[in-house]
């Protein structure tokens, strides 16, 4: 998996209520990560800051590979790899720093949709967030 594809990087840190009981993160766990890494995203491109719209997941894919420990230093990666009218993939990566390098230890992905809490329904997505996320990503329109 090539992570120069990803221009979203976060530090993510390991809690000790995140562990099961064999010293080791448990599975549920994982999809937090993919949120608290993909909130950091949605906010750092498009500021979002409204209360009454927002983001749900429709589907989340997780794929693990090793697992992760208390000491370690996780790291996820984000970046969006398709925008629709009313949602948008979502695809994540999370790394532990073993030296010098970075070992993968998960791999996701989410659908995101655009939700309008009071209307209780998906809407589309606003124009200048979309312009944000694919102008980010260097997505094609």
């Amino acid at each position: 998996m090539n992570l120069s594809s990803f221009n979203y990087k976060t530090y993510i840190p390991v809690r000790f209520g995140d562990l099961n009981a064999f010293g080791v993160v448990n599975n549920d766990v994982f999809l937090s990560y993919f949120e608290i890494a993909h909130s950091g995203y949605w906010k750092h491109i498009t500021k979002w800051q409204s209360k009454s719209k927002g983001v749900i997941i429709g589907r989340a894919e997780l794929n693990y590979r090793k697992p992760v420990r208390f000491n370690d230093e996780l790291y996820a990666y984000v970046k969006t790899s398709k925008v629709g009218n009313c949602s948008f993939e979502v695809e994540y990566v999370l790394t532990v720093k073993k030296n010098a390098d970075e070992e993968i230890c998960t791999t996701g992905s989410t659908t995101c949709i655009f939700y309008d809490f009071e209307k209780d329904k998906p809407i589309p997505l606003p124009a200048i967030q979309r312009e944000k996320m694919m102008a980010f990503e260097a997505l094609a329109v």
